[in-house]
């Protein structure tokens, strides 16, 4: 009977129910993701030990990208190969996407009916969601003087040279200074991940990551296409976003922007709106893909968008899977990452002035609805989808009193 339920889980419908369950209900950002994750399959159905779980998670927060995304992938993958691993995606992404969808098409469509001031609602409440991640990112990531020079030097690079590619170069930077300035302990203890990937598939996968990441700019540029741009764009965001999902925004932001692919007030709208559903942040990209002009919207962009932002974490966890025993004992690697994670905090930083704060607060309403909105998330711990109805209700009634 166990070797028959176990197949049964085995099926790739059957890890697609259990996810979309999860992708329904899953609240409150990636750390709490991990926690759903860890009761359903340590705790619940043992399908890893306490260690290979930690073990996971640990090789998924060193991978750029969504880490709770990439450990339902890899779970998915351990449980039913490859078909597995996409049926855990999509059930876990789907319900926020198809959410954000929806509410990029009724902003096209009835935008006016929402009213600008429950609109102005939500890019105020992006600021305190920025806010809140930036606080909680320092206290872990930047705890000394070395770390949090690293974040402030970031932030200001990308305030002043605001473009994708000099966030590259900050990250890259801020890897060789942590490489120089950070000794991180060995740690020797774990559990071999059942997941059974051959070398050979390992450096398959990582050569098209390279290929992709490298190759996509150089087709934009001989074949200009804004099909073929806007994905390169959205693969590159999901190659460079390192410490959580409300990293994409500044990367995002700095693509489609200035591109004049999506005006600045659609965007902040729809990440507050981001907020309010279930699931990994990601699938904010769904809503951008959705509200593009051009060739590429609607439900086809948001569709192509959403893909090409997570193609690179399924590349990614393929492809380090087989070495991740030899990287995780690598302290270079690990000293490099710690430099990598304090400069994200300093990206997140310069985002949360620029495009967020100088985007949304304009008057002293709006300062004291997102510090209200900000008390409400960090320290009465109230879900974030009934903040955000809040602000967007709040924004309403103030645009109403002027």
């Amino acid at each position: 009977m166990t070797s028959v339920n176990t197949r049964i889980e085995s099926s790739p419908w059957s890890i697609f129910l259990i996810f979309l369950r999860l992708g329904l209900t899953s609240f409150g950002g990636p750390v709490a993701h991990l926690g759903y994750f860890h009761h359903e399959f340590v705790t619940r159905r043992a399908w890893l030990s306490e260690r290979s779980y930690v073990d996971l998670v640990a090789l998924c927060q060193f991978l750029p990208g969504p880490a709770s995304s990439q450990v339902g992938i890899a779970i998915g993958l351990s449980r039913g190969r490859y078909a597995g691993a996409i049926a855990a995606w999509a059930g876990f992404t789907l319900p926020s996407a198809i959410a954000l969808l929806l509410f990029a098409q009724g902003l096209s469509m009835y935008g006016d009916g929402l009213g600008a001031g429950a609109l102005h609602g939500l890019k105020v409440v992006a600021v305190a969601v920025v806010a809140q991640a930036v606080w909680s990112m320092a206290r872990t990531l930047c705890p000394d003087a070395p770390r949090i020079t690293i974040m402030a030097i970031a932030a200001c690079v990308c305030l002043l040279i605001p473009s994708a590619w000099a966030q590259v170069g900050t990250l890259a930077v801020a890897a060789l200074a942590g490489l120089i300035m950070f000794k991180p302990p060995t740690d020797n203890v774990h559990d071999p991940l059942p997941i059974a990937i051959s070398r050979r598939t390992g450096m398959i996968s990582l050569s098209l990551f390279v290929l992709l990441l490298g190759g996509l700019p150089i087709l934009a540029q001989i074949m200009p296409n804004q099909t073929i741009a806007v994905i390169d764009a959205f693969f590159r965001a999901g190659s460079l976003v390192f410490g959580g999902g409300h990293v994409v925004l500044p990367l995002l932001q700095a693509e489609v922007v200035p591109a004049g692919w999506i005006s600045n007030e659609t965007f902040l709208s729809g990440y507050g709106a981001a907020q309010a559903v279930p699931g990994p942040l990601f699938t904010f990209a769904s809503f951008v893909g959705a509200s593009l002009s051009g060739a590429v919207h609607g439900w086809m962009g948001g569709m192509i968008c959403l893909i090409a932002i997570f193609a690179p974490s399924f590349l990614l966890v393929v492809g380090v899977l087989p070495f991740w025993d030899q990287v995780r004992r690598n302290t270079r690697s690990r000293a490099a990452l710690t430099g990598i994670n304090a400069a994200v905090v300093g990206l997140l930083l310069a985002a949360l002035y620029q495009p967020v704060w100088t985007g949304a607060i304009h008057e002293p309403s709006d300062f004291a609805l997102g510090l209200a909105a900000f008390i409400a998330l960090v320290y009465w711990k109230l879900p974030p989808w009934l903040v955000v109805l809040a602000c967007a209700v709040a924004g309403w009634i103030l645009s109403r009193a002027a």
